[in-house]
């Protein structure tokens, strides 16, 4: 079975113990690409097993499940609207139609015209002024203040203020057609691979780096102690509710259809 998540420091922290074959009764291989390329795959059917956005999720209902296990949902996460200093952002870059930074701009900010591009271009694209300014996920978010930019407006902090709930932000999914076994098995697994990963972080560093070679120590553990957390663990109740009212959102705002299907297994 394939495995598809992102090159990220907070997906490989996760998952390196279960396509490392260090998790029993599972077996997966890496399929590593950057989310919005995910995101598309996930509309085709292609992989089994992947990490989306959650505003992908919402379009994939027919084909997908969200396993409890494996996201990334918290408080202070949120992807950040950024600008050079005193700019009109008339053209603004988000990093993919189908992610949650870009649902979430568009229903902050219903009005906003928008760009898409992958999410590591976008500093450069402001730079060059090729945008007036881009929402910024990933590692990109740490660092936009080196490039001589500045912060808009943080995605995450409105909606927690808006909706008092933590901010749904990617998720994995599992084809429906695996039946109800079979996904609380990889529920299982996903959940293992991630208590692993916390209780001997040296077993995965070498495989982080690889990934992340560009970035410094501090960025990297910086990165996963933002987006890997209990909600990581099992999304609970809260992140429930939580996704329910994205999804909500977003089909009262016409961005995403209507589905009466459950959102997690």
């Amino acid at each position: 079975m394939k495995l598809g998540y992102s090159f990220c420091p907070n997906d490989t922290f996760i998952f390196h113990a279960l396509t490392h074959g260090q998790v029993p009764a599972v077996e997966v291989e890496e399929v590593l690409a950057d989310v919005e390329t995910l995101n598309q795959w996930a509309k085709e059917g292609r992989l089994e097993l992947t990490k989306v956005s959650y505003h992908a999720l919402f379009h994939v209902l027919e084909q997908y499940v969200a396993l409890r296990s494996g996201g990334a949902l918290g408080r202070g996460v949120g992807p950040l609207l950024v600008a050079k200093p005193g700019a009109q952002l008339n053209k603004v870059a988000t990093p993919g139609e189908w992610t949650t930074a870009h649902l979430l701009l568009k229903l902050a900010r219903p009005e906003q015209e928008t760009v898409c591009m992958r999410y590591d271009l976008i500093i450069p694209a402001i730079q060059s002024g090729e945008v007036d300014g881009g929402v910024l996920i990933h590692e990109s978010r740490f660092a936009y203040q080196d490039y001589g930019l500045e912060a808009r407006l943080d995605l995450g902090e409105w909606w927690e203020k808006d909706s008092g709930l933590p901010l749904p932000l990617g998720a994995i999914l599992a084809r429906r057609d695996l039946g109800s076994q079979r996904l609380q098995e990889l529920d299982a697994a996903v959940r293992t691979s991630l208590e692993m990963a916390w209780r001997d972080p040296e077993q995965s560093k070498a495989y982080i780096r690889q990934h992340a070679h560009e970035l410094s120590e501090e960025v990297v553990e910086r990165h996963i102690r933002t987006y890997v957390n209990e909600f990581s663990r099992d999304v609970g109740d809260e992140g429930e509710r939580a996704v329910v009212e994205l999804h909500r959102r977003a089909v009262q705002a016409g961005v995403t259809p209507p589905s009466p299907l459950p959102l997690f297994v």
